[in-house]
């Protein structure tokens, strides 16, 4: 680590130090490096606030189950936040240690409830984040205590999300346990909860463990205490052996590579490929398990990797020492790499990628140079490639953003949209070139923020699309709808209602071949059903996996710089002989405060004050989709509201207001619009697809900044009474959209004798 990164983390440090005060520093609470069996006593006075003289043992848990059981309802991907990580007991947080021990004894009551008498197994991983050891070894010796077997990386190390949902499915595990925060801010953390299916739990899986966690408070309260028993560091429960015996795993998805995006094609691809391919590992924590996977696949020379040291800080990536007003403070944008700001002229530039150093780190690769960027949990992945500046006229024109080197040269920058159009292009091209392409129908799953170039890419390859709520576990819920239709009646159509309400034959025996979201998260559907050790069947895994993408991207990239093409010339292509007429996405991401503030009681009311901004622009649009779907308005009132805005932009051509689980979805004739509010963090974002990329960006930009305020036209056509209970409203839509038909299937624990040892 540089000196001038190493002085912004001691920067963060000091902060965190300064604003902590001394009875949280003097804590101590839970003895994770005592290696013996121990119990830890809630008491009645840890679930309120603390007082010096009338409470010094308050925690306050009481409010912090409150919040807690608020994102629960509508976290995309784990229950999110930051945490103290100089004091990680530190519960006036989000993310704590003691919040981690409630919530994993919650879930090891009801395991053992749903399965009585039965031997359980689950996993635990990690990747690099500030005290996520910790995490990992507190939910292992916790689930131990309650003789649940926890399987973990030998010396308990990291691996990817990834590969812990695969092993979940794959060895047929009763769930797992991921700790990450994907590609947010480093103080942020948080437990990715994955089911037997290795999918995230759906907000009502969620919401099962949380009233667990109410009984325990209650039970606490009425006789002042409750124990929860952490098992010794060596208890027999705690298996890494298995994982040593399995090569983490390695061997297991080595197979399910080969029989996918590792054919010997893309190997082949690969291994010719005329210049080397750059994966940048932020965090470091992907290079353990996905090198081992190059060596094996016999791919390893075709790379090279930046940042192999695991780093919880990552390496400086995104961090500076300013707010983007200027204002001298630690600030962090997050490791999303497609991340867009304004600097203080209001020239926008990518703020995560500048501080990657290419200027100077790639000066020595050449024109064609392909850099793989993958987050902390090596779930998503960002395409880039150095090219020519004489190139730019060609990156106007398919919409690609892009950065300066130097001698000429420049790093063009693919959003997923991009990127993800040429993999499932490139992909079906293979399919149709090997004769597997007629073996069965096919379909993609994609969130609705997603580029409408997919849709049209689908439709003019006669190939079925169901759109879904923003986040994986949405995409892995259709998964498990479409596979037991096929398991019940292999003979029969299947037929899966969208988000958009609109019911889709994908035909029979049906296979997907791509799933994914605009955020850069992919998978690639199997062309033989993947079958688990006790004999369960899937079309796809279930969680988004950046060593596929890699795998997929390399053999792309490779294949077109041996004919001399660019990303940015194969887009345009495509868009051309498959008539693409949106060809153009954006994404406005708007924060309503400074997450990487480290005073608490700072942040908790910045943050208060955010969610109401973003709740009011929420419920402005909410609000009218719901009342359009109950048809209280018609198209045209919506149309007389939004020009009504004194914006300047013109409304007339809205065919349709859209509520779509998670956010509303505008349809206009030349575009599609997005506004949807983050289920974790006082933000909203507004995306956009469609003919013109100005004129999408001024729509993103207003309708995501907009205020929510009521106008008198608003009021005029909109109660009062519609508008106070939208939000309930469309919680129950959305549940009644996840569980039509649904796929559930009780579980059965198998005999782990026969499948594992």
């Amino acid at each position: 680590m540089d000196n001038k990164i190493k002085e912004l983390e001691n920067e963060l440090y000091k902060q965190v130090e300064d604003s902590t005060p001394g009875y949280i520093k003097d804590r101590k609470l839970i003895d994770i490096d005592n290696k013996n069996e121990f119990i830890f006593t809630l008491k009645r006075e840890h679930l309120y606030p603390y007082d010096e003289i009338k409470n010094p043992n308050g925690l306050n848990l009481n409010e912090w189950l409150a919040n807690y059981e608020k994102e629960a309802k509508v976290s995309t991907a784990g229950i999110r936040g930051p945490q103290n990580i100089l004091y990680p007991e530190d519960t006036r947080f989000p993310i704590n240690i003691v919040g981690i021990m409630l919530a994993t004894i919650a879930k090891a009551l009801c395991a053992k409830e749903k399965y009585p008498g039965k031997e359980l197994y689950k996993i635990v991983g990690r990747e690099v984040r500030y005290n996520s050891s910790k995490m990992q070894e507190l939910i292992g010796r916790i689930q131990a205590a309650q003789n649940i077997t926890t399987l973990i990386a030998k010396d308990r190390k990291t691996i990817p999300i990834w590969l812990a949902s695969f092993l979940a499915f794959k060895l047929d595990l009763i769930g797992g346990e991921y700790i990450t925060s994907s590609h947010g801010i480093s103080v942020k953390n948080a437990t990715k909860d994955l089911n037997s299916q290795g999918s995230q739990y759906l907000p009502e899986e969620s919401l099962e463990f949380v009233n667990k966690i109410k009984q325990i408070f209650e039970y606490a309260d009425k006789n002042g205490s409750y124990d929860i028993k952490i098992a010794s560091d060596d208890s027999s429960y705690i298996n890494e052996t298995l994982m040593e015996k399995l090569n983490d795993g390695i061997d297991l998805y080595y197979e399910y590579l080969k029989s996918g995006v590792a054919n010997d094609e893309n190997i082949e691809l690969i291994k010719k490929a005329p210049s080397k391919l750059i994966i940048e590992n932020v965090g470091g924590s992907a290079y353990r398990t996905l090198s081992k996977l190059l060596k094996k696949l016999d791919i390893e020379n075709s790379f090279e990797w930046f940042n192999v040291e695991e780093d919880p800080f990552f390496h400086g990536i995104g961090k500076y020492d300013h707010d983007p007003k200027g204002n001298k403070t630690f600030y962090d944008y997050s490791v999303d790499a497609t991340v867009l700001a304004k600097k203080m002229d209001g020239t926008q530039y990518f703020p995560v990628i500048e501080t990657l150093n290419y200027e100077e780190k790639l000066k020595n690769y050449p024109i064609g140079s392909g850099i793989l960027i993958t987050d902390p949990d090596h779930d998503r992945l960002t395409v880039c490639q150095i090219e020519d500046e004489k190139n730019i006229d060609y990156l106007k024109e398919a919409g690609i953003d892009y950065v300066k080197l130097d001698k000429g040269r420049i790093l063009t920058v693919l959003t997923a949209n991009q990127s993800f159009l040429l993999i499932m292009d490139f992909w079906y091209s293979q399919l149709k070139k090997s004769g597997k392409i007629d073996n069965h129908p096919r379909f993609i799953i994609k969130t609705t923020a997603s580029a409408m170039s997919w849709d049209e890419w689908a439709h003019k390859n006669k190939i079925k699309v169901i759109n879904v709520p923003v986040g994986f576990k949405e995409i892995a819920n259709i998964m498990k709808k479409v596979e037991k239709q096929i398991i019940d009646n292999p003979s029969k159509e299947v037929k899966i209602f969208d988000v958009f309400g609109k019911e889709i034959n994908l035909g029979v025996n049906p296979r997907l071949i791509f799933a994914g979201e605009e955020s850069g998260g992919m998978i690639i559907g199997a062309e033989e059903l993947i079958k688990s050790k006790a004999g369960r069947f899937a079309i796809a895994m279930r969680e988004k996996s950046a060593t596929e993408a890699i795998i997929v991207a390399s053999a792309l990239i490779s294949k077109l710089n041996s004919k001399n093409i660019t990303l940015s010339q194969a887009l345009l292509h495509l868009f051309e002989t498959n008539k693409i007429i949106a060809k153009y996405d954006v994404r406005e991401d708007i924060s309503y405060y400074n997450e990487s503030e480290p005073d608490i009681n700072k942040l908790k009311e910045a943050k208060k004050a955010g969610e109401l901004k973003r709740t009011a622009n929420d419920l402005f649009y909410l609000t009218l989709a719901l009342a359009k779907i109950d048809k209280k308005i018609t198209i045209n009132d919506v149309i007389t509201i939004f020009n009504s805005l004194g914006s300047g932009l013109d409304f007339s051509n809205l065919k349709d207001i859209k509520f779509v689980g998670d956010g509303t979805y505008l349809e206009f004739t030349d575009k599609f619009i997005e506004i949807r509010p983050s289920g974790t963090d006082a933000k909203t974002k507004a995306y956009g697809s469609g003919d013109d990329k100005d004129n999408i960006l001024q729509y993103a930009r207003f309708l995501g900044n907009y205020s929510g305020e009521l106008n008198n036209v608003y009021k005029r056509l909109i109660s009062q009474k519609d508008y106070d209970e939208a939000k309930e409203s469309s919680l129950k839509r959305y549940l009644n959209f996840t569980n039509h038909n649904s796929a559930d299937v009780e579980f059965q624990v198998p005999d782990y004798s026969k499948t594992l040892f």
